[in-house]
């Protein structure tokens, strides 16, 4: 009971699991959810144990309003406490289509996984972490948001996705704002370029970008860059901060000549 908890959507994959893996060691138990089997989600499950973390994998498909609130409910009945939401889970278009081509299934599909998801689910762990804020007034916790440099870089090959990260700094924005009269920061990290089985399709075009000068920091970033970030901000380092954004994109956002 005296150990934190952090529920960690997308958590068992690529930089939901880089985060898993840096909370892990800061001595969190986890909560995690995907849409893939507890089966195959194994090997990610046991790597976490053996980091000292009690981990729940929760399958869920979080586009959908009910099982938000059974993913909630489980994870409140498993741990009875909650102290960080971390909003990571999201998913790219099925197929990358220019905007004169691209059509609105794929963009209504992208917009529920990708902004009304996190949103929604953030509004009922919010409820919880309020709750608890009001029941003991040294609970500490946050909230964060896992959005993306394409908030506000565009590709024009996949507007659906940037219009999806774009709405999700917003809503960060609102839960910052809504949520401070608690005590409970919210944060927006966005990663750039970092290697996971969402960019594995274009490694090459990014392996040429990057030999091309893309980045300041010329190299992929990696989910464990991602979850260094988020393990400072639980842990409570930036505290007078909230609404912060932090990119982990090896300075791909800086404006250059």
């Amino acid at each position: 009971m005296s150990r934190r908890v952090a529920l960690v959507t997308g958590g068992a994959r690529g930089i939901g699991l880089g985060i898993a893996r840096s909370l892990a060691r800061e001595g969190f138990d986890l909560a995690l959810c995907g849409r893939r089997s507890e089966t195959v989600a194994a090997p990610a499950l046991d790597e976490l144990r053996t980091l000292g973390a009690a981990v729940l994998y929760v399958t869920a498909d979080l586009a959908s309003p009910p099982e938000r609130e059974r993913l909630a409910a489980i994870v409140r009945e498993r741990f009875t406490r909650l102290h960080v939401l971390v909003n990571n889970a999201g998913i790219a278009p099925p197929v990358r289509a220019d905007l004169l081509e691209a059509g609105a299934e794929s963009f209504e599909q992208i917009l529920r996984t990708n902004l009304e998801a996190p949103h929604f689910l953030t509004q009922v762990v919010a409820r919880f972490l309020i709750e608890q804020k009001r029941a003991a007034e040294d609970w500490s916790g946050c909230v964060v948001f896992v959005t993306s440099v394409s908030a506000t870089m565009v590709s024009t090959n996949r507007g659906e996705y940037c219009i999806s990260k774009a709405g999700l700094a917003m809503a960060a924005q609102l839960w910052a704002v809504r949520l401070g009269e608690h005590g409970i920061p919210v944060y927006d990290v966005r990663p750039g370029i970092v290697r996971t089985d969402m960019t594995a399709a274009v490694a090459g075009q990014y392996d040429a970008q990057i030999a091309d000068g893309l980045l300041p920091q010329a190299r992929w970033g990696e989910p464990d860059d991602v979850g260094r970030v988020v393990a400072a901000l639980v842990r409570g380092d930036a505290p007078y901060s909230t609404g912060a954004v932090i990119p982990v994109d090896g300075g791909l956002t800086i404006p250059r000549l």
